[in-house]
C-alpha cells in the first residue's frame, strides 16, 4: 500500500472514529498571527480537503487540521525546533523536521518552516534558501519560488485592517499541490518590510 493510500485510509479512520475534540493547547502572548480557513491537498492522483486553524508566533506553531465537517484529524505543534503531530485518536509522532514528519504521517508535506512567511505574502528568511519573486502591479507577491516550493498568490484581502494579506494561495511541490483559502486573520504582526 502506497504512502498516499495509507494516509487516506488513516484520514478515513479518523473521520469514522471521529474524535471531535482537537483544539489549541499552546498559549502565547508573543507577537504573531492566528488564521482560519480551508485546505485542499492533491498528491499525485489522490485529493482531500478540510479545515485549517493555525496559530503562529516567534517560538512556535500550532496547526489544527479538521475534516470538512469539523472533526479533528491532526494537530501539528512546533515548539522551537521540536515538532509533534497528534492524531485524533491521541497517537503522537515526533521529529525535528515538520516536512518529513507530516509526509510520513499524513502522506503530504506541510512546509512549516517557510509557510508562516509565505502566507503573509513575503519570502522566508534566507535560511530557507534563496527566493525568486514576481510581484503584481501593486507590489504584492504574485509568485514566489523558495525551498523547492512554488507559491502562487491568487487573491488578497481588500479589507484595510488586513493590510492586503493573502487570502488564496496555491503551493506546489513535485507531485503535491496545497490550496489554502484563508477566511480570517487575527493579531497579525508584520515585522519589517517584505523584500
Amino acid at each position: 500500500m502506497s504512502a498516499v493510500a495509507r494516509a487516506l485510509a488513516l484520514a478515513w479512520l479518523f473521520l469514522l472514529g471521529a474524535c471531535a475534540g482537537l483544539d489549541f493547547e499552546r498559549r502565547t502572548d508573543a507577537p504573531g498571527f492566528e488564521l482560519s480557513g480551508r485546505i485542499a491537498v492533491r498528491y499525485g492522483s489522490e485529493a482531500s480537503g478540510g479545515q485549517l486553524r493555525w496559530r503562529h508566533d516567534r517560538d512556535g506553531d500550532e496547526m489544527l487540521i479538521s475534516s470538512p465537517l469539523g472533526q479533528g484529524l491532526a494537530r501539528i505543534l512546533r515548539e522551537n525546533e521540536a515538532v509533534t503531530l497528534t492524531t485524533a485518536n491521541g497517537r503522537e509522532y515526533r521529529a525535528a523536521d515538520a516536512e518529513a514528519l507530516t509526509e510520513r504521517v499524513l502522506g503530504f508535506r506541510v512546509p512549516l518552516a517557510g509557510l508562516s512567511d509565505w502566507v503573509q505574502g513575503r519570502p522566508a528568511p534566507e535560511a530557507q534558501g534563496p527566493a525568486r519573486a514576481r510581484r503584481d502591479t501593486q507590489g504584492r507577491l504574485a509568485v514566489l519560488e523558495q525551498a523547492g516550493w512554488r507559491i502562487a498568490y491568487l487573491a488578497y484581502s481588500e479589507v484595510p485592517d488586513d493590510r492586503g494579506l493573502p487570502t488564496r494561495l496555491r503551493l506546489t511541490y513535485p507531485e503535491l499541490e496545497l490550496r489554502l483559502v484563508i477566511d480570517e486573520w487575527r493579531a497579525v504582526q508584520r515585522g519589517g518590510k517584505a523584500p
